[in-house]
């Protein structure tokens, strides 16, 4: 009766696991039915800001591409490619691209795979994305951007991008990161404690059976080793009250930067957007960052 019951506990919580794993990092439309989270959309334009823009697709092969906005500036000095966090969209990185416009920089905001309006129906926090990172900056370059270029991420958009500089040998002349996880078991236990879901075992298996489904393993996929790769300057934003990521562990990805760096803490500021906590304090530290380059 021992050995049975174990069996069938066993069974029960990777079952568990595996369809957590895939709620996770599968998405659906709204107007569908299914498991899975609700695919990102997009909810604002940039002409709703003032800025003039063209949609460009960036191939991922012959089935699969990249939707993107560039947004030109009138006397360009630089450019900035954006990255969205998870469950999110483009949209979500105009107020940031209307700052760097006013600084005149060119700005490609880029829909991850699986999100707003590119292909596919599926995330991998940053793994995969990391590729499309690097399929973004490639693009960028064929068309003789203007230098310096600087990549722009929040959340899973900063792991993507740590991601392409370690493993595609992207090398941008500086980066952003707002909101970085440090290690994928990490960012998923501290989700499931949101979700009021126990993470002792529960986490391990989510990012096991996560790997499986989408072939890479999970417990490796981390920012903060990425960082021991990077060579260009590098501004961190964190908010002091993130319930993903702690400021601690944001401290020591900072302290594993080797090149020239600085970390900035909002005060009050949970998992959210940070140019919309302090719209002052985001803008300055950006500057300081684009008059460093």
């Amino acid at each position: 009766m021992i050995f049975e019951t174990t069996i069938f506990t066993t069974v029960l919580i990777n079952a568990i696991g595996y369809t957590g794993a895939y709620y996770l990092t599968h998405h659906r439309n709204p107007d569908e039915f299914g498991l899975g989270l609700p695919r990102s959309q997009i909810y604002s334009l940039p002409t709703e800001l003032g800025l003039q823009y063209s949609n460009q697709k960036i191939a991922i092969n012959n089935q699969e591409w990249l939707s993107t906005w560039l947004i030109k500036a009138k006397a360009p000095q630089g450019t900035v490619i954006l990255f969205h966090g998870k469950e999110s969209s483009k949209s979500s990185l105009l107020e940031q691209a209307q700052i760097f416009n006013s600084r005149n920089y060119d700005a490609l905001l880029v829909d991850f795979r699986g999100s707003g309006n590119s292909s596919g129906h599926t995330s991998t926090v940053g793994f995969n994305e990391g590729e499309d990172v690097a399929l973004a900056v490639n693009y960028i370059q064929q068309f003789n951007a203007e230098q310096p270029i600087i990549l722009y991420g929040i959340s899973m958009g900063s792991a993507a991008i740590l991601k392409a500089i370690a493993d595609n040998q992207v090398k941008p002349d500086g980066i952003i990161l707002e909101l970085p996880f440090t290690r994928l078991l990490n960012a998923v236990k501290n989700r499931l404690k949101i979700y009021n879901i126990p993470s002792f075992i529960m986490g391990e298996l989510v990012v096991f059976w996560g790997g499986i489904q989408h072939r890479f393993d999970g417990f490796s996929h981390n920012p903060i080793d990425y960082t021991k790769t990077v060579d260009c300057p590098t501004l961190i934003f964190s908010g002091d009250r993130d319930p993903l990521v702690s400021v601690d562990e944001v401290k020591q990805m900072h302290n594993n930067l080797s090149a020239p760096k600085k970390l900035v803490v909002f005060p009050n500021a949970g998992h959210q957007l940070l140019v919309k906590v302090d719209r002052q304090l985001w803008q300055e530290n950006v500057e300081t960052l684009i008059n460093e380059l």
